[in-house]
């Protein structure tokens, strides 16, 4: 709970991956991929439920036996497939469930710690300046380019020290918090006036092909080993 509102988290959980084979299910750091967002999200004490909207035999059975705050939700055919809207997913969760906030993350953010999490719930329900949602973002400064070589942020003709650049943030899919009446409004976790939350670079890190999953896998064990 925060702030007496029941918060539930998402994490949709598909038995299909495209670029690295069976990736959720991989073992990383002696334990299923799959198996670390939820060890964090049980110790994350804000979060009052797990909800996973899986197509995994897999997961449905294993899932619940071993976190007590997963609900597992088995998704319909007309949701499955490697081309349907994550914010129809989202949308059913929301239509059966109870929560009052949601936060969103995925199998593929092994490394975002429980503070982290807590720590992007407390700002969102603590703000009082009327953010109707939250996404996490990487914080660049450097020189960027559009595809035809146009500068994005600076100015070619007049180089300054990069740290003196104007940040541009990049939305890294680690983390999403938005209520049940924003989502009703956009169908988008994003709403209109949403909030940017910087994460840790290592905690950032999304797991979307061999050379992320082994870099991950690389930087959990030195942690642990720390």
């Amino acid at each position: 709970m925060m702030h007496s509102q029941k918060v539930v988290a998402l994490v949709p959980i598909k038995e299909h991956s495209e670029r690295v084979k069976d990736k959720n299910f991989r073992n990383f750091c002696g334990k299923p991929l799959y198996h670390h967002i939820l060890g964090t999200l049980e110790h994350t004490y804000a979060v009052d439920e797990v909800i996973i909207n899986t197509d995994s035999p897999l997961v449905i059975n294993e899932a619940p036996k071993l976190f007590s705050k997963v609900k597992v939700v088995e998704r319909p055919k007309e949701l499955r497939g490697d081309y349907v809207n994550v914010n129809k997913i989202f949308g059913y969760d929301l239509s059966i469930s109870d929560g009052d906030i949601y936060l969103q993350t995925h199998a593929t953010n092994p490394l975002l710690k429980a503070e982290t999490i807590a720590r992007a719930l407390k700002v969102f329900v603590e703000d009082e300046t009327g953010y109707d949602s939250l996404f996490s973002v990487n914080r660049h400064q450097s020189r960027f380019y559009l595809s035809d070589v146009k500068p994005i942020n600076h100015d070619p003709e007049n180089l300054i020290p990069t740290q003196d650049l104007q940040p541009v943030y990049e939305e890294n899919s680690v983390l999403y918090i938005f209520t049940k009446q924003s989502f009703a409004l956009h169908e988008h976790r994003i709403g209109d006036k949403p909030m940017m939350f910087e994460t840790p670079r290592v905690e950032s890190i999304d797991i979307d092909d061999e050379f992320s999953f082994r870099l991950a896998e690389l930087l959990a064990l030195y942690a642990s080993s720390h």
